[in-house]
């Protein structure tokens, strides 16, 4: 006699499994991003503006809004990890807008007001890298979903 495999005692989708990866590491980096030593120059740091010299590892210049768009991101991806559509739409949404964010960071002039996240170059290679990313795992851990449907 065959049992049935509860949805509970399943495996999480991969795709959930990712989303939930990415969420904690932006928590992650949320909370580092507040530490001293983590973060160099913490002292300099403003809660937004390019005067923040601030910078996570040395590398990436962050502020407090930087810190709390980082936190907040993570808590998304926690929650719409819960369903494999929403574990897609945080993946492939996110690595969307982060290609934005990456376009943003190469066309304004990092020391004008319109640099309010704070952002350098170190960040838009890694907005670029995590938006494509992102998109690739929403997409390609989703793939053969539809088809079996």
């Amino acid at each position: 006699m065959a049992t049935r495999t509860s949805a509970r005692t399943r495996a999480p989708h991969p795709v959930r499994r990712a989303a939930q990866a990415v969420g904690v590491v932006f928590l992650l980096v949320g909370v580092l991003g507040f530490i001293p030593g983590i973060t160099s120059d913490y002292g300099s740091m403003t809660f937004a503006g390019h005067e923040s010299e601030a910078k996570l590892l040395g590398l990436f210049q962050v502020s407090i809004l930087h810190n709390l768009v980082h936190l907040a991101f993570g808590v998304a991806g926690l929650a719409l990890a819960r369903t494999v559509s929403g574990a897609r739409t945080y993946l492939v949404g996110g690595g969307a807008l982060y290609l934005v964010l990456w376009l943003y960071g190469l066309v304004i002039d990092h020391d004008s007001g319109a640099n309010f996240v704070p952002l350098n170059s170190a960040d838009n290679w890694l907005h670029l890298f995590l938006g494509l990313g992102m998109i690739a795992l929403g997409f390609l851990l989703t793939r053969g979903d539809r088809a079996r449907r």
